[in-house]
């Protein structure tokens, strides 16, 4: 699995995306930067601690015209608020606790998009696809272990 590269410049990752550079948007990509897989109200306490002007709803426009062009990748599992990530450059699947609701990312074990193939796809023209792997993490397992 790649490890995570933290973005080098914030502002260039939204100018680069098409989009129009704030303070709020430069914090919300600062902290998906710093906490991968957060869900919108953890990404919104992270940036008022540095922004304490910006509004909750100004944390998910940003992250929903951040979706749209392509520069954050939003993930729902099941039971769960929806999740934002940065790494949008491939196909990959995440591993989730049930325990303690760690999020890891984890590579396709096969070609660059295996998953995009499906048996029939019915005529839908399929352009991605959502693995999610659930368990429990080291941590949890040797806990119940204990």
């Amino acid at each position: 699995m790649p490890a995570h590269s933290p973005i080098a410049d914030a502002g260039e990752a939204i100018r680069s995306a098409g989009l129009r550079v704030t303070d709020s948007r430069r914090a919300v990509v600062i902290a998906l930067d710093e906490r991968p897989h957060a869900s919108a109200d953890e990404i919104f306490q992270r940036v008022v601690e540095h922004l304490p002007q910006t509004s909750l709803q100004s944390v998910y426009n940003a992250l929903a015209v951040f979706v749209e062009a392509g520069l954050v990748r939003r993930i729902e599992p099941a039971g769960h608020p929806g999740l934002f990530e940065l790494r949008v450059s491939d196909n990959h699947h995440h591993l989730i606790c049930r325990s303690c609701g760690a999020v890891e990312d984890v590579d396709c074990v096969a070609d660059d998009r295996p998953c995009l193939v499906p048996s029939d796809s019915l005529g839908y023209v399929v352009d991605v696809a959502e693995v999610t792997f659930w368990g429990q993490c080291a941590t949890c397992a040797g806990s119940a272990l204990a």
